[in-house]
Order: C-alpha cells, then structure tokens, then sequence
C-alpha cells in the first residue's frame, strides 16, 4: 500500500480524534451523562463530590457565593481531559445572548430543558449536608440567587421568570431559542433549579447515598414509562418534577431564603448587613414574585410549546379569545387510538392531528386548545388566546381539552386525569384565562358525537365543574 494513501488515513484520523467530543455529544440529558460517565470511568473510586469539584473547576464556577457553601474548587486532583473540559465549560456557563439563544442547558428526555448549573450546585450541596435536614446553601445556589436577581431588578412581574423556549432538534440539540423577550430568570433556570433541589434533598439522606453522580441521574432523567405511564412509575424521576417540588418545598422557606442569599451577597461584597427596615421592604417585593413563581411552577402542569412539537403555522389570522371563558369541554382523540409515553411519540401525535384537521378538515390548525399525553405532559393546541375549532358552536367560549387515545372503554392514566382535572384547571383559573364558577362538559353533551367515549365521560361527571348547562355560542 503506497505511502500516500497511509498519510491521507493518518489525517483522518487526527481530524476524527479532534472532533470526537464536540461530536458525539449534543445538548443532550443523555449525552451529558455520558460525559459525566467518561470522567467517572477515568478516575475510578471517586466520591460523586470529587466528580463534582471538577466539573465545577472546569466551568470556572468557583465565585465567592459558592465557595461560602461548596468549598474551592480548585483543590489538587487531576485535570480533565481537554476537549471534556471544554465540553463540561460550554455546559455548565449559563447565559443568555443577544439573539435570545440560552446556553448552558440540556434537553431532557421528558420533554423540559433544564440549566446544569443550578442542578449540579444543589446536589453538591447535598452530598455536603451532614443530615437530611441541613441541606446548607441548598436553597440559596438552586433557586433563591436567581429569583433574588429577578425580582429585584424587574420593572414589571411579566419580565421576572420565563420564558421557555424550543430547540432546533429533538434528536440531536444544539441550539436553544426563547420563544420570548429574555427575562432574568428563565424556565430553564428554575427547572435545573428544582431538580438541583430535588436530588440535593434526595442525596442529603446518608443511607441512601448514590456512589456515581451519572447513576443518580440515569434514574432520574432516563426512566421509561410503561403501559400504564406515571401511575405505576417510580417517584424520583424528572416526569414527576412539579409533583416532587411541591413536596420538599414551602414557599415561604424559600421566600426567606431569597431574602438571606441577597443579605449574603452584600456580606460577600464588604457591604452592611440589611437593617430590619430594608428586609421588611425586600421581603414585600420577594412575597409578591413568589406569587407568580407559585402559580407559573407549582399551581401549572409541564406544558411542551408548539414549536416543540413540530407544529406547522396556523393557516390564516388566528381569532383572539375574549378572556376569562366559562367553559372547558373534554375530548378524546379515538386516532390515535394508544396512549403516548414519550415526548417524541406524543410529538408525532400532535403532528399526524394538526395534519388531518388541516389537509382533510380543511381547518386552519389543530383544533384543540391542549392535549393531555400520557408521558407527563399538557401539549399546547391554539393555546390560551386562540379561538379553536374543537366544539362546534362553542369554540368562542370555552377551550376545547383532549385526551390522546380512544377511551371507549377505558381510562386514561390517573396521573393524566390530574394533570387536566386539576392542575390545567387551576392554572386556567388562577392565571385569569377561566372563570372560577367555570362549567366542565363532555363533547357530547353540546354536539352529536361519542366523545369523549363513554368510559372517559362517566368518569368526568363525577369531575368537580361538571354541568349540564345548556350553552349557546
């Protein structure tokens, strides 16, 4: 074999070598476990806080905030190979830039995007804990740093958490693209910050201590649902989020928590500790954000954007709802006829419906307002302020709610059942989209039709809002 063709081979191979890192992971849960996976295979015995101190050091995230709870993170140990390093510094910087691109987050197999930062910070923080009730600095480096930041420094509460945003591929992601104006806090951030919360709790607990930081993340982010969905899944895993938030948190904890991270910012800085004067004015801006992040994160399901989902433009110029409706009807979508569990599944759903009611109902979109999943998600229809085309002569007065698969027969998951029941319901209400004296109705009850199949609308009459009120559009 000649010379030149062992030359061409060998440069091949250096550019393959290069490139290896960059790309076989993406902006991944799944590929960034594996990373993690990759330091944990080259340094084998080492505790999940070592693990941690080095993907912090690499990250450069080692500011006097952190240090007062996690220690320095550059003490002796041995450094990352380069382009992990590099990889793990791109990972865990959090930003925002101009063209409202957030870098620094992951996509997850749940559908959410999560900031690493805050989710790697709270576990570390656990792993440090002597007890599972002194979690120190739990609260201050998941959330309470950077709703502080919010809610000080935004001229009105829309501006102060949020927006959630879509990727440019489920499968592969690379790019991350809020979906509105950027705001100081944004639900990436609060989701890494739950999930830090979560697992700092979950690790803090002595006896059930994971010994690799990738299989406590494997089992929390990498669960698959089966038949029956979250109803027979464990509890501690990411699907589960909001649920498990809601459990390990009260909101005035973390009200006085936010509070004592901006005290403690100022320490850190040379500056005077806040006079019980200025922490009384402080706590009266922090109770009144936590209002919004109570109703936005605890009170509201997960609900997956159109945009990720795939949905193709509404044909035309959508009609405006009038808010608040009086109404929220229930379907089932009988095809497809099964249960989706998985983000990707669910998608394909939403994307085959919005085909059919567009190309062979001729409407200009799909035309439920949300469909319920069976993976742990509400999917966004038309919305909150688009009129849909779901309950003929009713669409201008109340949102039109389905169930993904035919239920005839049988019943959706409990879990599911909830998701609509009571939580899209509270968070229609609680956000001013839906009256609180709202009637709840079957399909069939206002048109001629089966649905929401008979199995599904005996179980919704026994449904609190559930009403024959006869209607008129």
């Amino acid at each position: 074999m000649d010379q030149g063709y062992w030359k061409q081979t060998l440069a091949l191979l250096v550019v393959l070598a290069s490139t290896y890192t960059e790309a076989s992971f993406s902006w991944h849960m799944n590929d960034f476990i594996k990373a993690v996976k990759q330091v944990e295979d080259g340094r084998t015995g080492s505790e999940p806080v070592a693990v941690l101190k080095s993907l912090r050091r690499a990250a450069g995230l080692n500011d006097a905030f952190i240090q007062h709870f996690l220690g320095d993170a550059n003490s002796p140990g041995p450094e990352l190979d380069a382009d992990l390093s590099d990889y793990f510094s791109k990972a865990l910087h959090h930003r925002v830039t101009e063209d409202a691109r957030e870098e620094g987050v992951v996509l997850t197999s749940d559908g959410t995007t999560v900031a690493l930062r805050p989710l790697l910070l709270g576990i570390e923080a656990g792993f440090l804990s002597k007890s599972s009730r002194r979690s120190r600095g739990l609260h201050q480096l998941t959330l309470a740093k950077d709703l502080g930041l919010a809610f000080r420094h935004s001229s009105t509460p829309t501006q102060r958490l949020g927006p959630d945003g879509c990727w440019d591929s489920v499968i592969s992601p690379q790019v991350f693209t809020l979906s509105d104006s950027p705001s100081l806090i944004t639900t990436a951030q609060v989701n890494g910050g739950m999930d830090g919360l979560i697992l700092g709790v979950q690790v803090s607990a002595i006896s059930r201590r994971p010994h690799k930081l990738s299989s406590l993340l494997t089992a929390y982010y990498c669960h698959q649902l089966e038949n029956d969905g979250l109803d027979t899944a464990p509890q501690l895993i990411s699907r589960r989020r909001r649920d498990n938030f809601r459990g390990v948190l009260q909101p005035p904890v973390l009200a006085k928590q936010v509070v004592k991270s901006i005290d403690l910012q100022g320490t850190l800085k040379g500056l005077e500790t806040l006079n019980v004067k200025d922490k009384k004015r402080l706590m009266a801006v922090v109770k009144e954000g936590m209002k919004e992040f109570v109703h936005k994160y605890m009170d509201c399901p997960s609900i997956i954007p159109r945009c990720m989902w795939g949905a193709k433009p509404y044909k035309g110029t959508p009609t405006i709802l009038t808010l608040p409706l009086s109404f929220m009807y229930i379907h089932h979508t009988h095809t497809p006829s099964q249960p989706c569990l998985t983000l990707e599944q669910c998608s394909a759903d939403m994307r085959s419906m919005q085909r059919f009611h567009q190309e062979d109902r001729g409407w200009d979109d799909i035309g439920y307002s949300f469909v319920a999943g069976s993976d742990g998600n509400i999917y966004e229809g038309r919305g909150w302020h688009w009129r849909g085309a779901h309950t003929l002569g009713h669409n201008s007065i109340g949102f039109g709610v389905s169930f993904i698969g035919d239920y005839a027969s049988r019943l959706p998951s409990e879990h599911t059942m909830r998701l609509v029941r009571d939580q899209l319901a509270s968070c229609a209400v609680g956000g001013g989209r839906l009256k609180a004296s709202f009637t709840l109705q079957g399909h069939r009850q206002v048109v001629n039709t089966s649905c929401p199949g008979d199995a599904l609308y005996n179980e919704i009459r026994g449904w609190e809002h559930f009403g024959d009120v006869k209607t008129s559009k």
